[in-house]
């Protein structure tokens, strides 16, 4: 018996083969890499001028863009429409009151949340601002022809509605 566990322990400790080598994953072909450098890239140029003129961050403009393009929203809305996590929404939002540019009232409809609407100065600064992000959406797009724009925009509007429907619920 003595000798039976000797050999099945001496057979646990046997080498496992070799699994194969991993494929290689270069960034240069890696779709995660290019949209999150392509995205950083272009925020960073557009948010310095945010920043600039506005005294905005690139977090506080995309609340501030997501109320002026959509009409008054709780914090959680802004959440789902920009992508961003609750602790940026929040944060930015509150930046947004203690300026001036955002109120809030209870929300009517659920009196957990709050209805977010901009203020006549956050309106004001929306419109100021929205020429100029059209402005550098175009310096950056100017180079492609129209059909290459759209096919753009097309690509990436299907790549995000893929990737969000394969994304497990909660």
């Amino acid at each position: 018996m003595r000798s039976q566990s000797r050999a099945s322990a001496k057979s646990s400790h046997r080498a496992a083969p070799a699994a194969a080598p991993a494929p290689l994953l270069r960034l240069d072909d890696y779709l995660p890499y290019h949209l999150t450098v392509t995205a950083n890239a272009v925020s960073n140029l557009i948010g310095a001028a945010y920043r600039a003129r506005f005294g905005l961050s690139v977090w506080q403009w995309r609340v501030l863009c997501t109320l002026g393009a959509e009409g008054p929203k709780t914090a959680q809305n802004v959440v789902e429409l920009s992508a961003m996590d609750k602790m940026t929404v929040s944060r930015a939002i509150q930046g947004l009151r203690r300026r001036g540019l955002v109120s809030r009232t209870k929300s009517k409809a659920d009196a957990r949340s709050y209805l977010l609407t901009l203020t006549s100065h956050g309106v004001s600064t929306y419109n100021e601002i929205v020429p100029l992000a059209l402005a550098f959406q175009e310096a950056v797009l100017g180079d492609l022809a129209p059909h290459q724009r759209d096919l753009l925009l097309s690509a990436l509007r299907a790549v995000r509605e893929k990737a969000q429907a394969l994304a497990p619920r909660d």
